[in-house]
């Protein structure tokens, strides 16, 4: 099985690199895209630690904002090299928006630290979640997002300003194939509206199998595709939360996406 949305502790996965391949093995993924928010620097080790019979797909999840809302675009094979660059200020904005999250708490009486971050690694809200529940402000980390870090909450700040269409023209001059993330879970517009926008400025696919969607909204897309000549791909957005049984991963190749989605997608990168 396919598993094209995946997220290691390079950005705010629970899973380094290596532990995520061995728990894709587990769940019996065929093809693991390595997908962390801002930050390609949990590829290498998940190549190494990865068995011939696991295939790594190198990925992004860049975050961008369409209309004044998140939205954001995953990235499939993209060159590395003229990644590089924009990425590195990609994580320093991510780095200044944490802390002004983080000075937020504190005017709210809430004080938090977040924990040392090695090189690469792109800060976010739920490190600041992990952060206020160690530090017994809140329950769980839904409860820091649904009262303190969500969108219009009182310590949410908004990506810097990086358009979706300007993600989309990065990923393409980087090589990649760019594919719209989680569409329904976007608030800035209907999802019909913005994918003939997207479409136009060059994205390639939609995310149409993710676990927030209903099996109505994915056939939507389904249909999306067929009408904008876009790819499919789907993947279970795996951050690494932990069932109740430790030895398992509640959500990881949950989808079953077929492999035969992966071919396309190659064939596309192929193109550019």
């Amino acid at each position: 099985m396919l598993e094209l949305h995946c997220h290691t502790t390079f950005s705010d996965g629970m899973l380094t690199p290596t532990e995520l391949v061995e728990a894709a093995i587990a769940a019996g993924v065929r093809a693991l895209a390595i997908t962390d928010h801002d930050t390609v620097s949990g590829w290498d080790e998940a190549m190494t630690a990865a068995p011939s019979d696991l295939e790594i797909v190198p990925g992004i999840e860049l975050s961008t904002v369409h209309r004044d809302r998140s939205l954001h675009i995953l990235g499939f094979y993209p060159d590395r090299d003229r990644l590089h660059a924009p990425l590195t200020e990609r994580l320093e904005g991510r780095k200044r928006r944490a802390q002004e999250m983080l000075d937020k708490l504190a005017a709210l009486g809430y004080p938090v630290e977040l924990p040392k971050m090695g090189e690469g690694m792109a800060p976010g809200r739920p490190h600041i979640a992990s952060a206020m529940v160690a530090a017994g402000y809140v329950d769980s980390t839904r409860d820091a997002f649904d009262r303190f870090l969500a969108d219009d909450k009182p310590a949410f700040v908004q990506y810097e300003k990086f358009s979706a269409i300007d993600g989309i023209k990065l990923l393409l001059d980087c090589g990649a194939v760019p594919v719209w993330a989680h569409p329904f879970l976007y608030r800035g517009a209907p999802v019909k509206d913005v994918v003939p926008e997207l479409a136009e400025a060059g994205l390639k696919g939609l995310e149409v199998f993710h676990p927030s969607h209903t099996l109505w909204q994915a056939e939507r897309l389904k249909e999306m595709c067929a009408q904008y000549g876009l790819l499919m791909t789907g993947g279970s957005d795996f951050h690494g939360i932990k069932s109740e049984n430790r030895d398992e991963y509640r959500s990881l190749n949950s989808l079953h996406v077929p492999l035969e989605l992966l071919e396309p997608i190659k064939q596309a990168a192929a193109k550019n």
